[in-house]
């Protein structure tokens, strides 16, 4: 299962939700009298994958005579951001997007977990930090995690010894020379083998699975955007753009313009025009599946070189579920949410059939987990573990601090941001006063 950023209009979307939502939410206990079917909604779409979900949820009805369970495939937030306000939402929800969880905790659109968490126990320390942090909004958790992504340098091992190197880099000063090392062009200056793609926007290559090698926060205690007072942003944006100027803008544009598709076997890492990689745990699979033969590793990020502490931390980003406001059986769709989410057999065996990190310490630590055993998934695992990882804040507005950067970083990468600290300080006022706007 792969992580997708959303569309911020999801996130918009859910903000307007309270005021046309009717019902209000189920306490603890409240609404299951006898058997019950529980309607769930999650996005996944290919049939493997719903597959898996049904098996996860044939261990739940096993364990919960009265309770069973009818699933529904390929709903986005979206769809369940419109069914909340029309009054007839699911059960339950699992949704990619976690930028949805600010609004949605905030609005009431999904219920407060807080009072079924406490009278139940859940531990919540069993839940990594960063993860605690991307599922809940202003202390309240009206969410849970349900597996994560985590993301790590892919290298192409053949590429890397032909060049004369024998491990993959652990600095961003080391990942600048061995890009410059590994890259072939042709005669006329063409890109036909790129080390490393700086350029942001190439697929996983985005400014978020950089900033935990800089240590960067992306917002300050208050809420409000820390781009222009965090040096990080700056160290990060001033090596990534040394290493474009190398490449030459237009030419990573024509490059990045004749890239496999991210989700076929023409990906460009997987055919051998890209020797290093920013990605996701779940090509390691990708990979596996589509049959190509590229002898590569994995490794944790590289840090960068006035941080090397942070070495083995990463980006963490996951899935969310809820009880939706509104839910017909709320505290049965609890015992689903507990179990899909803290249950550590549940959750090793659907991380073993998605390709995904489990979400808790134990189900992690679990001799059951088969993804463990895997060398190449094995620092995917570690990156989820390390104290440095770090995941993106929820806000009201569905993470707009995002996109934005997003913009002006592209805008930065091609040459068009004379000033970049000024530019940085524009863009931290623009976005608080959209956030103070919507809030």
């Amino acid at each position: 299962m792969k992580l997708f950023r959303s569309a911020l209009t999801v996130g918009l979307a859910a903000v307007l939700v309270t005021a046309c939502t009717p019902g209000a939410p189920t306490a603890p206990g409240e609404d299951q009298k006898g058997p019950v079917t529980l309607t769930f909604w999650h996005p996944l779409k290919d049939p493997n994958e719903v597959a898996a979900v049904q098996t996860v949820l044939d261990k739940f009805q096993a364990a919960h005579p009265g309770i069973s369970v009818k699933a529904v495939s390929a709903q986005d937030a979206d769809k369940v951001t419109q069914s909340i306000r029309g009054g007839n939402p699911p059960d339950v929800a699992l949704s990619f997007n976690a930028n949805s969880v600010g609004a949605w905790c905030s609005t009431g659109a999904f219920q407060d977990l807080g009072p079924w968490i406490k009278r139940d126990n859940v531990d919540l320390e069993q839940i990594p930090a960063a993860v605690r942090s991307y599922t809940e909004f202003r202390g309240k958790r009206c969410t849970m995690p349900l597996l994560a992504d985590t993301f790590a340098l892919y290298y192409n091992k053949k590429l890397l010894a032909d060049a004369g190197f024998a491990a993959p880099p652990k600095t961003m000063s080391e990942l600048a020379e061995m890009t410059k090392k590994l890259t072939k062009r042709s005669a006329d200056g063409k890109i036909d083998v790129a080390g490393f793609v700086p350029f942001l926007g190439t697929y996983q290559s985005v400014a978020e699975h950089f900033t935990p090698s800089y240590g960067a926060k992306w917002l300050k205690p208050d809420g409000n955007a820390n781009f222009a007072d965090d040096p990080a942003f700056t160290a990060m944006l001033n090596w990534q753009k040394s290493l474009v100027d190398w490449f030459g803008a237009d030419n990573l544009t024509r490059f990045q313009a004749g890239l496999g598709d991210e989700w076929s076997a023409q990906h460009a890492f997987e055919t051998g025009k890209i020797a290093m990689m920013v990605d996701g745990e779940w090509r390691t699979s990708f990979i596996k599946n589509n049959g190509n033969k590229v002898e590569y590793g994995t490794a944790p990020m590289p840090a960068a070189d006035s941080r090397t502490d942070l070495y083995g931390a990463g980006a963490i980003g996951g899935n969310i579920i809820g009880v939706p406001k509104g839910a017909k059986h709320a505290e049965a769709g609890w015992k689903l949410v507990k179990f899909l989410s803290t249950d550590t057999a549940a959750l090793v065996s659907f991380a073993d059939a998605l390709h995904n990190v489990p979400t808790t310490l134990a189900a992690l630590k679990s001799p059951d987990l088969q993804l463990a055993k895997d060398p190449l998934f094995k620092p995917f695992l570690d990156v989820f573990a390390h104290p440095a990882s770090s995941s993106l804040p929820a806000t009201v507005d569905g993470g707009a601090y995002l996109t934005s950067f997003g913009e002006f970083a592209d805008k930065w990468q091609k040459g068009k941001v004379p000033d970049l600290a000024a530019g940085l300080r524009q863009l931290a006022k623009e976005n608080d006063a959209a956030l103070k706007l919507g809030s």
